[in-house]
């Protein structure tokens, strides 16, 4: 091993190369898009999909009515807000600090829709094999309606005291007037008619599953105190979902549909809930517009889960805007997320209620979209704004309702994911922009750092409040983990402040790199780092090189979201290798976990003596060739000493050594010994010794009168050993004079060649 004080020379011989150092370790992390936020903890605070922070609308807890869901949220004529869920089918009444009424019970497992008509009597449908009834505002209770189906998904009631039933398993609607009396109003091929809403010329739309159908049915009089009837009907859209599972039509005409799940296109796959006996064929019809099924509906899947029986779990969701003109546009899609629930904001923003994050979605305009709340819950099943603007928010596991605006948060914040430097990091500046006085004193951000991966009590307190967004340097404690947050302040006035980025700069604690593997590559081949040409007369035959461990990567580690100043790590292309006789190469990986440069010193010694002694420096790939021929025969170690001295101060460059295996140059080729054949034998046999320098006798081969080679084998018939013994016989040879040549090479691929001449005498008469 070479002294430490040869070492040290050398290192600071290597520290003063010429070579361009990248930059110091300051790095940056950076977060500017909306992935980045979203992993973040945002309370009060909208995360927009243009990567952009702003104070939300205010979203508080309304009520918590002890149910496993709420299913709808509808309000009466006097803006009293009543629930229906489960697991047990109720119906409750809040008054205005949330508390709770029991309005209606039954034995059913859920009540899922619910609908006011205008003399306030409240219409309950509950499933499963469900019923529709009428609760008077005076608390009178009753069955109004018995549709005879299995779910009953939406009820709506237009302006004449109609109300419309949408229900599965066979994709009925019903008209229900207000004497109690139904009748099937249209018959979709469908399975299930899963949403309802009129539009804004009072025409009915419905939802359907499982082909994802908007439906426009034309509602026809034919007296005023006659029965609804269906007139023309028109798929006014196919949505490219299975379910449309929420529509709400604008005052201007647009309408809004939500669909969820990948369509199922063979037949007998469905995803509706269990216990569905195969229906017969259906051949009512109730109105002009009304459409016939020929066909049974398929059998039913086996699964029955409330509080969304019909709705996919997968397969991800979109929000389609319909034009009054008809032309359709996307507005929103999500492969992990579900729409439950849509509405329409005081301000005519169309929310979104999603499951199974529990979420609220508000989209702005055609491009944009805010993650506004997150309740905590499994799902977002309904959404209706009340009289005074405020949005309720009725969720599911666990049922609860929540109020969202109409104000924004006043002091809403929000908390970036804990990043991980990797290495322990000294902490800089932290700067920030954004837009309506977030860079002039309306955020106030803080700052706080640990050694644990989640941020707790472990942690040092938040340092702050920090308010000027050109910059101020933090003052917490050197760590590996750090993490910001940001205050929104003063949010009422002068407009409302958001935050486009955030930076904070820091510096990791220089380590040392670390020489992974070297290795050896067999004798005769040549490294190269570029591109071999093709094999043929001349040109070098290829070879396949071996490897080290994680061979060509500079194997720092990928800092999360930093925006690296010292760049990012490089790819080193694997040099190309081929035969070359007298040849020796080495190749090495190593890494560096500050993403340094690296420069490296290759040392060797042979096996007798001590010291180590240069054989390349200034090397900045990672393998060297280099011609043996100079290297006298023997055994020998190569050492690699990498270096970070191109990316830091002389005093704080630091350095990592390895040592190869044992390997051997071995040029001097083998001698071939005591050669002897034909008249100094019997029946004109040959025999010879083969010595090898400093390695084994590796073949050997044999010619007779310039004829072809032959392989002859040692009589030992293994060739292993520094020294082998050769005998042969040759039978058949004519009399007269003939010339033996032999050829012996070594495991270097040394070769040597001897010959010599003998006489095969004519055989003496009688002889045999």
């Amino acid at each position: 091993m070479m002294q430490r004080t040869n070492l040290v020379c050398l290192l600071a011989i290597a520290i003063l190369l010429p070579v361009a150092a990248r930059a110091e370790h300051t790095r940056y992390w950076r977060q500017t898009d909306f992935s980045e936020f979203q992993k973040g903890t945002a309370k009060g605070v909208a995360v927009r999909s243009d990567g952009r922070l702003r104070p939300a609308p205010k979203f508080d807890p309304f009520a918590d009515p002890n149910l496993a869901y709420v299913w709808a949220l509808r309000l009466n004529s006097h803006g009293q807000l009543y629930a229906a869920g489960g697991s047990d089918a109720k119906v409750l009444r809040f008054d205005d600090a949330g508390k709770p009424t029991t309005v209606f019970e039954s034995t059913e497992l859920a009540a899922q829709p619910i609908a006011f008509d205008a003399a306030d009597n409240l219409y309950v449908g509950t499933s499963p094999d469900g019923k529709i009834y009428q609760v008077t505002p005076d608390g009178h209770k009753s069955v109004f309606f018995e549709p005879k189906t299995k779910y009953i998904w939406a009820l709506a009631v237009d302006s004449q005291g109609a109300l419309y039933v949408a229900t599965g398993d066979t994709g009925r609607v019903f008209v229900v007037t207000p004497d109690g009396k139904g009748q099937i109003f249209y018959q979709s091929r469908e399975r299930h008619a899963r949403s309802l809403a009129f539009d804004s010329k009072g025409n009915l739309l419905i939802g359907t599953e499982p082909d994802g159908l908007v439906v426009r049915v034309e509602i026809v009089r034919k007296s005023p105190k006659a029965s609804p009837e269906a007139g023309t009907s028109f798929v006014v859209y196919e949505t490219n979902k299975a379910e449309v599972t929420s529509l709400v039509a604008g005052a201007d005409g647009n309408i809004y549909a939500a669909s969820v799940g990948d369509k199922v296109r063979s037949p007998g796959i469905p995803r509706i809930p269990q216990g569905l006996a195969p229906q017969p064929a259906i051949s009512t019809v109730t109105g002009p517009g009304a459409v016939i099924s020929q066909s049974q509906p398929p059998p039913a899947q086996t699964n029955f889960l409330f509080p969304f029986p019909g709705i996919a779990t997968a397969g991800g969701a979109e929000v389609v805007r319909i034009a009054p003109d008809g032309s359709p546009q996307t507005l929103w899609t999500s492969r992990d997320d579900l729409v439950l629930a849509m509405g329409l904001s005081p301000t005519g923003k169309l929310l979104l209620g999603t499951g199974n994050n529990g979420t609220l979605i508000e989209l702005d305009g055609d491009d944009f979209y805010s993650s506004v709340a997150n309740t905590a819950s499994e799902q977002v099943t309904s959404l209706i704004t009340g009289p005074t603007g405020k949005v309720f928010v009725a969720t599911a596991n666990p049922g609860k309702v929540f109020t969202l605006g109409p104000a924004s948060e006043p002091n809403g914040s929000f908390e970036s994911d804990a990043f991980d430097a990797k290495i322990f990091s000294r902490w800089g500046r932290l700067t920030w922009w954004g837009d309506n006085g977030a860079a002039q004193g309306k955020v106030a951000f803080y700052v706080r750092s640990g050694n644990t991966s989640s941020p707790g009590d472990n942690w040092s307190p938040w340092a702050g409040p920090f308010k000027n967004s050109a910059g101020e340097s933090v003052t917490c404690p050197p760590a590996r983990f750090v993490q910001w947050k940001a205050v929104f302040l003063d949010t009422d006035q002068g407009g409302t402040p958001s935050i486009s980025w955030v930076s904070l700069a820091y510096q990791p604690k220089n380590v040392a790199p670390v020489v992974d593997d070297v290795v050896i590559e067999d004798p005769g081949i040549r490294a190269a780092g570029f591109p071999m040409p093709p094999a043929g007369p001349g040109n070098p035959v290829p070879v396949q090189l071996r490897n080290p461990r994680a061979f060509g990567a500079n194997l720092s580690v990928q800092m999360q979201g930093a925006d690296n100043a010292a760049g990012s790590s490089k790819m080193e292309p694997p040099p190309q290798g081929f035969q070359q006789k007298g040849y020796q190469s080495v190749l090495w990986s190593a890494h560096d976990d500050n993403d340094d440069d690296l420069v490296f010193t290759i040392y060797f010694r042979s096996e007798a003596e001590k010291d180590w002694r240069i054989l390349k420096d200034k090397l900045t790939q990672r393998y060297y060739s280099w011609d043996t021929s100079s290297m006298t025969d023997g055994a020998y170690y190569l050492k690699i000493l990498a270096s970070d001295s191109p990316s830091n101060p002389a005093d704080q460059a630091l350095w990592d050594v390895k040592e190869s295996e044992r390997w051997i140059v071995a040029n001097t080729p083998p001698r071939i010994e005591n050669l002897r054949a034909g008249s100094g034998l019997l029946n004109n046999k040959a025999s010879f010794d083969a010595i090898a320098a400093s390695s084994a006798i590796a073949r050997a081969q044999y010619s007779i009168d310039a004829g072809d080679w032959q392989l002859i084998f040692p009589t030992g018939v293994l060739s292993d050993s520094s020294k082998e013994s050769y005998y042969l016989e040759l039978p058949g040879l004519p009399t007269g004079e003939h010339t033996l040549a032999v050829q012996v090479a070594d495991d270097f691929n040394n070769s040597t060649t001897a010959q010599t001449t003998f006489t095969v005498q004519p055989r003496a008469v009688g002889s045999k």
